[in-house]
């Protein structure tokens, strides 16, 4: 029997659909052009999405730990009525999935963890939260995640951790911190979903389900309603099947103009490739994908420039970053772990015990170094639009391979070490699926400098029409 998931009104089992009176999927994913152009009402896309999140054979009570089936319902209804999609809300009936570090009114937020159970419900919806509803987004439910966020891996003992749909009988890992955002995305139980990236948790999900994942600049989406992990480097951002969706949930989220993504002229575009670091230990499947998607790319007369970048090189770059991470975690978990350190998940538990042995100068001196190497990488990359990389060295690990204590380290080292980079820099970064049909999926990572959010979509929109078009058929609900 699949692990119930938590409810308005509590925990169930997965359910028939209300309306169909039969559990159903869709194994044609849901576009955002579903709703906007198709004859499905806005009531029946949800319907949709709650049969899939319900499937008895699918993934749902493992990727969500909370849904909003008759708050979603209802507000499909009004939308439906009050003609929604002809009145230019830019998410009119989209359901959209968030993770479980973001408030929503009259609820404790768990951030997949069990000690959270307990805890004060959140007077507010997150300010995120308030944005996607004023645009019209209808919020599908609460997505599983790694416990706080901390690891790449997806692995979550309190709640389960679903497979990527990649050879699915494998089980393989989801890809984390926002495990359950890819594959509500992934599995047709929500159009988009809104997840957090702190050292690649939006981007590595996204990779490993064949889904696009946009990590914006950190401060252009407010914080205001996140639980968080580390406020130098949390950024918030959308999971989705397209950079246009992406696109048009960014500026929602941010509160900007809608993005335009007119198309620019391939030879303009100047991408960085990147020789050094991040090209290690990367295994023969991504190896021959990227290397086929570089060729696409070049064939089209778009400037590829090979680049070895000095501020990749030596160990500063991954000390700070996870020394700030775990020090500004343990000065939020401080109280808490102290009294209930036993019930979290022991990954987690030690290392945000890490926390206590850095001290006050130790910080400053990783602030300083960072804002050091953040000046280099903007003066190192400057000759180009994007640097461009493999998201992650190696296709999905099984869950077991995962899982056992010899693998974890170092598997959660290796698939978060190309994405981190985004993150210490404060630059803005998008994933792309790169493969071919049925090959295991591969991402292709686009990183620009802080606050090109705008021209680094254009450029995602466009490699988008290069790539391998999207093979839907590995996709089962």
């Amino acid at each position: 029997m699949a692990r119930g998931v938590r409810t308005e009104s509590g925990i169930t089992g997965p359910q028939k659909c209300a309306r169909s009176g039969s559990i159903f999927s869709r194994t044609r994913p849901l576009h955002v052009t579903d709703r906007r152009e198709s004859s499905m009402s806005i009531r029946d896309l949800v319907e949709t999405c709650l049969a899939n999140i319900h499937n008895l054979d699918g993934e749902g009570s493992r990727a969500f730990t909370r849904i909003y089936h008759e708050a979603a319902r209802q507000r499909a209804d009004v939308l439906d009525r009050t003609q929604a999609r002809e009145k230019g809300l830019p998410l009119a009936g989209m359901p959209i999935s968030i993770k479980d570090l973001f408030d929503i009114a009259g609820e404790p937020t768990l951030a997949g963890s069990q000690v959270l159970r307990d805890a004060p419900p959140a007077a507010d919806d997150a300010e995120i939260v308030q944005h996607l509803r004023n645009a019209g987004a209808i919020i599908i439910g609460k997505t599983n995640m790694t416990e706080f966020a901390l690891s790449g891996l997806g692995l979550n003992p309190h709640y389960g951790t679903p497979a990527s749909p990649w050879q699915r009988e494998t089980r393989r890992i989801p890809g984390g911190s926002s495990s359950g955002a890819g594959i509500s995305v992934a599995y047709n139980m929500a159009i988009a979903a809104i997840g957090t990236d702190t050292g690649g948790s939006i981007r590595i999900p996204a990779a490993i389900c064949g889904l696009v994942g946009f990590k914006p600049t950190a401060a252009t989406i407010p914080q205001r309603g996140m639980l968080p992990l580390s406020r130098s480097f949390d950024s918030i951002g959308p999971i989705a099947r397209d950079v246009s969706t992406c696109a048009t949930i960014y500026s929602v989220l941010s509160g900007q103009q809608q993005t335009s993504l007119t198309p620019l002229p391939l030879p303009s575009i100047r991408l960085g490739v990147v020789k050094n670091i991040v090209l290690d230990d990367l295994d023969a499947q991504v190896a021959k994908t990227y290397e086929a998607a570089l060729s696409r790319l070049s064939a089209t007369g778009i400037q590829l420039q090979d680049m070895a970048l000095p501020v990749l090189d030596g160990h500063s770059l991954y000390s700070v970053h996870g020394g700030m991470i775990v020090a500004e975690a343990y000065a939020w978990h401080e109280k808490l772990f102290a009294e209930r350190s036993h019930a979290y998940d022991p990954r987690v538990a030690s290392r945000i015990a890490h926390g206590r042995r850095i001290s006050a100068d130790d910080y400053k001196a990783f602030q300083a170094e960072r804002a050091r190497l953040i000046r280099q990488w903007d003066i190192e990359t400057g000759s180009v639009d994007a640097v461009i990389m493999p998201t992650i060295p190696i296709i999905a690990p099984t869950i077991r391979e995962a899982d056992a204590d010899a693998n974890y380290n170092r598997l959660d080292r290796l698939i978060l070490r190309n994405p981190t980079i985004g993150n210490l820099m404060d630059a803005c970064s998008i994933t792309l699926p790169c493969h071919e049909a049925l090959d295991a999926p591969v991402g292709l990572m686009l990183t620009a400098r802080g606050g090109r959010d705008r021209e680094l979509l254009r450029i995602a929109k466009m490699l988008e029409g290069v790539l391998p078009p999207r093979q839907d058929a590995m996709i089962q609900s």
